[in-house]
């Protein structure tokens, strides 16, 4: 039953949009400190729960985000996850997709909310949509249900209206306030004037399996975006990178390339060599269906992995992860092509 104990958040504060300021010679927005933040939002004392907050010492523009700054969110919330009932990320926009996937293969068995959020307009303007974000990111994670146990037990990317699974989700719009979608796997919740949970699509961790933290990411990974026209010199040299063990094909449609012979070839002579290839497909909705058509089963019997529906920056994010982890190719391989933690449909 809930106890009726205040919920305690941390807020982690890594930069972003949300907290900048606009520079007065330049009037290009640079990362602030988080005290300019908390002043813009009073409402935070409203809030009928604990609320405590760190920030990284250098607040980023979230295009410099990379591994490194991954292991310092990841590591904040294994150092603090017994003492809070649940951790709210501010970061910017541009690599929130990317941030939330990795953290969501980094955090195993991950049994609180972390809500990554942030905003198109800084916080100290006056349409701010950073405000409303805020807010409704700490409500979620302070959520409970009857029995008081989290509802949100996952990591989530909260932007205006919806709550999205972190690994399902995209940046889509670079002006919209929803600037986020998921378009192959619902809404988690729908904000309102309230806030609905979509309780059938909330990620439920197998019970009493412990939780621990994965820090190192493998970066000898790559995308190939195949195009009508890409060159036979292109796709070997890019096959050829090295030091290379992973790389996300970008296929069109339901995961279909060219069918000259030479570019089957180069596929099969990389797979020979080792290197991982995950078939995802370029559109924004949809899987990929390797035996429907001859060229996507063409890639499936050269040794090209089906990514099924996962998202580009979810598919990158988790061949760094089981690079990282020093799996073997054929393991690599066997678990991208399975759910590890609800980032795709099988």
């Amino acid at each position: 039953m809930n106890t009726g104990r205040r919920s305690r958040i941390l807020m982690i504060y890594t930069g972003g949009t949300i907290g900048m300021i606009e520079n007065p010679d330049s009037h290009a927005l640079e990362p602030y400190d988080f005290e300019h933040l908390l002043d813009n939002v009073p409402k935070l004392k409203m809030l009928r729960f604990d609320i405590d907050s760190i920030q990284f010492e250098h607040p980023l523009d979230s295009s410099s985000m990379n591994p490194t700054h991954w292991g310092e969110i990841a590591k904040v919330i294994s150092d603090n996850y017994d003492r809070y009932d649940g951790f709210v990320v501010l970061h910017g926009t541009d690599t929130m997709a990317y941030s939330a996937s990795a953290l969501s293969f980094m955090l195993e068995n991950l049994a609180k909310p972390v809500i990554i959020t942030g905003s198109q307009l800084p916080i100290g303007e006056v349409r701010t949509d950073g405000e409303e974000n805020l807010i409704t990111a700490l409500q979620i994670a302070a959520a409970r249900d009857s029995e008081g146990n989290p509802v949100v037990q996952e990591v989530a990317i909260l932007f205006e209206n919806y709550l999205w699974r972190g690994n399902r989700a995209t940046k889509h719009s670079a002006d919209n306030f929803n600037a986020f979608k998921s378009n192959n796997f619902p809404q988690l919740a729908k904000i309102g004037l309230g806030i609905t949970f979509n309780r059938e699509a909330l990620w439920r961790p197998l019970k009493d399996r412990e939780f621990k933290v994965h820090y190192n990411m493998d970066t000898n990974v790559m995308y190939i975006d195949l195009f009508p026209g890409i060159s036979e010199h292109t796709v070997r040299h890019l096959l050829s990178t090295p030091d290379v063990k992973g790389v996300v094909l970008k296929t069109f449609g339901a995961g279909n390339g060219p069918t000259d012979k030479w570019f089957i070839n180069a596929i099969k002579e990389a797979v020979a060599r080792g290197v991982v290839i995950v078939n995802i497909t370029q559109c924004s909705n949809g899987s990929v269906h390797p035996l429907r058509y001859v060229t996507g089963l063409e890639l499936a019997q050269a040794g090209v992995v089906s990514g099924h529906d996962l998202t580009s920056e979810a598919a990158i994010a988790k061949l760094m992860f089981l690079f990282g982890l020093g799996l073997s190719t054929d393991d690599v391989k066997r678990y991208m092509e399975y759910s590890l933690c609800g980032e795709m449909s099988t």
